[in-house]
């Protein structure tokens, strides 16, 4: 069964769109999962794209990949930013390969909203 995000736009804040990702983010998910994000963002256009990854227990370097995949294939019309737990393993493999460095990293979905 394929998880499917239902993005949210939080109260009072118009062109912010929020999306909690799947538990598991790997070779199995991370595909079809991209495949839905940017159609779901280009038919929607916000200015903000937040992938809340606090739920997500485990994420590979197929995770890291839709992140950056993401966040290029909107720019420069959507800014993508990701809330993460801060000892997590989402925020250490986004650390570890890189993608961190492109994709602004929060402690959690609020701030990365409102920053």
């Amino acid at each position: 069964m394929t998880f499917v995000p239902t993005p949210c736009t939080p109260s009072g804040l118009p062109g912010r769109t929020l999306l909690r990702l799947p538990a598991e983010l790997d070779m199995g998910t991370a595909p079809e999962l991209y495949d839905h994000i940017l159609a779901l963002a280009l038919a929607q256009r916000p200015r903000l794209l937040v992938l809340d990854l606090t739920g997500t227990h485990f994420m590979d370097s197929q995770g890291a990949h839709l992140v950056e995949g993401i966040s290029r294939a909107l720019r420069p019309d959507t800014e993508v930013r990701v809330a993460a737990l801060p000892d997590g393993l989402p925020g250490r493999v986004l650390t570890l390969t890189g993608v961190r460095r492109d994709v602004p990293l929060y402690d959690d979905a609020r701030e990365a909203l409102t920053s």
